[in-house]
């Protein structure tokens, strides 16, 4: 995956935040899509769709999406190597999302994984949700973008990271640092404890292995369990 500094962040957006299949991830290009199955939704309404692709690393099961359920207000918190983080679920305005995160969580998908990425320039994230800790995984389907409209970036921000339009999988970003990106990146919960621990993360660096300012935490962000909270 192609990297290069970031000069506007507009432009660096869709260079950092890619997910990246495993099939194409050695090649892809920034804007791509990850490779896909003939769509096979499983559970949908007219607006939330899960359909099946690849890659399916750890795979769960693909949800079955009930509108009453996805209503629910809940809380999340990663209890992680580096502190707990928790995070107030927007269900209102991203139900598809907030519901598959749910579904992750509870069958314990993001439990013995860590954050394999942390953006020090241009952008201020630190990205998590893959089982294989390399930025190509995923967890065996897909479903569409929402909250976009006039979506912005601030700190505590919790989105979805993607390898093009409509290709959210399981891999999502903290905002740690107010940062500036293009309405791409479905906005899905937001921090409601934690930032100084995702700061703290931020102020030990990484390793530069992307490029300049990008690479894996210096301070190892291992994600023991996550536990959703109905409140």
């Amino acid at each position: 995956m192609a990297r290069t500094r970031l000069a506007a962040a507009a432009a660096a957006a869709t260079l950092v935040l890619c997910a990246t299949s495993a099939a194409s991830a050695a090649t892809v290009s920034p804007d791509a899509k990850p490779a896909q199955s003939a769509p096979a939704p499983t559970g949908s309404t007219a607006s939330c769709t899960y359909t099946k692709a690849v890659p399916a690393d750890k795979f769960q099961g693909i949800p079955v999406f009930d509108a009453a359920q996805a209503a629910k207000p809940y809380h999340a918190t990663l209890h992680t190597s580096q502190g707990a983080v928790t995070f107030q679920a927007l269900t209102a305005a991203a139900p598809c999302t907030t519901f598959s995160f749910r579904f992750l969580a509870d069958h314990h998908y993001f439990n013995h994984t860590h954050c394999h990425r942390l953006t020090t320039q241009g952008i201020f994230v630190l990205q998590c949700g893959d089982p294989t800790g390399t930025g190509s995984g995923g967890p065996g389907y897909s479903f569409n973008d929402e909250n976009l409209t006039g979506a912005t970036y601030p700190a505590g921000t919790v989105a979805m990271a993607n390898a093009g339009p409509n290709t959210n999988g399981s891999q999502f970003f903290f905002v740690w640092k107010d940062t500036k990106l293009p309405p791409a990146y479905t906005p899905f919960g937001r921090v409601t404890g934690g930032l100084d621990v995702l700061q703290k993360i931020a102020a030990g660096g990484e390793d530069d292995q992307n490029a300049a300012g990008d690479g894996f935490p210096n301070l190892p962000v291992d994600i023991k369990s996550v536990k959703i909270s109905n409140h």
